[in-house]
């Protein structure tokens, strides 16, 4: 099936995103689907692309840095540029979501310690009452 080419609707299924978001993906260039009329039509290239932004969104990069990114990707013959650029910039996402996940981590416990104090309290209240 990846060498077949896939409707728009297929596509969604598949990778399960809207309509709404393949068709922006298009309108900021990082896809590029065939048209035949107003059908568009995803080969292997715009499912790998896909696969690749896909990825790079749940890691939390920007879209400008996955278009940096797939623009190096679409270099095959400077891996040596393409495997640079990924270890730069993965390594600044890597501190980024571990800076985040520091103050994630940081606000849970001042949470739990509010609803404990609020137990407390209301525990107090129940045996006043």
């Amino acid at each position: 099936m990846s060498e077949q080419k896939q409707t728009l609707q297929e596509m969604c299924e598949e990778f399960e995103v809207t309509p709404r978001t393949l068709r922006y993906y298009e309108y900021i260039e990082l896809l590029s689907p065939e048209r035949e009329g107003r059908k568009r039509l995803y080969g292997p290239r715009e499912r790998a692309r896909l696969t690749l932004i896909l990825r790079g969104r749940r890691f939390g990069f920007s879209l400008e840095e996955i278009r940096q990114w797939l623009e190096l990707y679409e270099l095959e013959d400077n891996q040596t540029t393409q495997y640079r650029e990924w270890i730069d910039l993965s390594t600044r996402q890597i501190t980024e979501l571990e800076s985040r996940k520091k103050e994630l981590d940081e606000a849970i416990t001042e949470l739990k310690r509010l609803r404990s104090v609020a137990e407390d309290a209301l525990a107090e209240q129940q045996q006043a009452g």
